[in-house]
């Protein structure tokens, strides 16, 4: 995720409509397909998507790096703009997807069932495999295979200053076992808002909601209420049950407090004191808040505090020539020095376990070592238990509609709509979409 994941995000829940029409289709070629190995060598090409400058300054090098270090395989590199690379690789036919592709995570499984990816097993190192953290495992594997591995995930939270909240009279929670409840979270906005001018206390990305970011960002907040998305094939009973319910009305309910944020700047020039945020907004809120920055737990609805987690990941096309070619240059994406470039570059929390821990920010003393230990205790939405934080979005070919039709659920009670109406609207429609495709068996 770059610095500007909300507005990227939310052009990405477009790009996904198109994978859902994709997977519309009925035509998968299987979650099985398997690259042609080769010896090792050769020419393979490499798709990317196009980040901020530095981001893509750090694959650059890792390229050139790579391309210099031996002369059994060479790397080119294509970039393509974030806005369009997702409808991109679902619109190229499979035979001309390039060696090794990057993807957002919760398309992978999508491009999975519809043989576009080949499994990583045999092609990349098992030192590889088992230095990635759980977090880009779970992102990575469908149907039992492993497709994708990550070089980066994402971390999330509250972003407080202190200073406001101390003047506020408002207790700051310092882990998620302090976490405030949605009453008391309730309670702090309005007291917040009452002791600032701006009449707001709360900045969390509103015109965004209805894309990417409304899943990833508040789909987790269903969830620790003891909702869900989806439970196996199915949303009627899950996205709709009181507990989502419950909790998007709760969510509905920080409208009066919330800055419409329109510049960017609630947080950072102090018209607000609290931002639903990530790890992309570090550098600019720690610039402009100091030492009064500091993390918080989202608010914990029942069942434990949950947050979202994921970014992009790396795979190798079905369609390549060069399996082996193509897992070594995974093997070299992977090690530390290019996972800390390309972390460097964006601030994201790594997605290997060695790189991961020599990050001081989210290490125990460091500013965002509360979401580093909500990166720890991690999840797929399948399997969400109470001790788990950060849940990785659901992997199933049929993300695209779930994530279209709840960040529109969202959006529509965000502007006034029934919840529980909404919801069930939802929750038709996905089954729908699950029945026409065969549960995506």
């Amino acid at each position: 995720m770059n610095t500007k994941l909300t507005a990227r995000r939310a052009g990405v829940a477009v790009a996904m409509l198109a994978v859902a029409a994709a997977a519309l289709t009925g035509c998968s070629a299987g979650s099985g397909s398997g690259s042609a190995a080769g010896d090792g060598t050769g020419d393979i090409v490499v798709w990317g998507h196009q980040g901020q400058d530095s981001e893509v300054n750090a694959i650059q090098d890792t390229v050139k790096s790579f391309n210099a270090s031996q002369k059994k395989v060479h790397v080119t590199l294509k970039l393509i703009s974030g806005d369009t690379y997702t409808s991109t690789v679902t619109n190229t036919p499979t035979n001309k997807l390039p060696d090794v592709l990057e993807m957002d995570g919760p398309t992978l499984a999508s491009y999975a069932y519809n043989g576009k990816l080949a499994p990583l097993t045999g092609s990349v190192s098992k030192s590889t495999v088992s230095n990635a953290t759980d977090g880009s495992i779970a992102e990575g594997t469908y149907d039992g295979k492993l497709y994708g591995l990550a070089q980066y995930s994402s971390a999330m939270g509250l972003y407080g200053n202190k200073k406001m909240l101390e003047a506020a009279g408002v207790s700051i929670p310092s882990s998620p076992s302090e976490a405030w409840t949605p009453d008391q979270f309730s309670d702090a906005l309005k007291k917040l808002a009452a002791a600032n001018a701006s009449g707001k206390s709360l900045d969390l990305s509103e015109s965004a909601l209805n894309g990417e970011w409304g899943t990833y960002g508040f789909s987790p907040m269903l969830q620790s209420a003891g909702g869900n998305l989806v439970k196996g094939d199915k949303a009627s009973g899950v996205l709709d049950s009181s507990d989502s319910v419950k909790a998007l009305e709760d969510i509905a309910s920080w409208k009066p407090y919330v800055d419409s944020n329109t510049d960017g700047n609630a947080f950072p020039n102090g018209r607000v004191a609290l931002s639903l945020s990530g790890h992309w907004n570090y550098p600019t809120y720690s610039k402009a808040v100091g030492s009064d920055l500091v993390a918080l737990p989202l608010p914990n609805f029942g069942d434990g505090e949950k947050v979202g987690a994921g970014s992009w990941t790396w795979g190798i096309g079905s369609a390549t020539k060069h399996g082996k070619a193509a897992g070594a240059f995974l093997d070299y994406l992977l090690n530390d020095a290019n996972v800390k470039a390309i972390t460097d570059a964006n601030g994201a929390p790594a997605a290997t376990k060695s790189a991961f821990t020599a990050q001081s920010v989210y290490q125990s003393g460091g500013a965002l070592a509360l979401w580093g230990k909500q990166l720890e205790a991690s999840c797929p939405a399948t399997a969400i238990t109470k001790d788990c934080i950060a849940v990785y979005r659901p992997v199933t070919p049929g993300y695209p509609v779930i994530t279209s039709k709840f960040s529109s659920a969202l959006s529509a009670v965000w502007g006034g709509a029934d919840a529980k109406e909404q919801l069930t609207t939802a929750a038709k429609s996905i089954d729908q979409a699950y029945s026409d495709n065969n549960d995506y068996k």
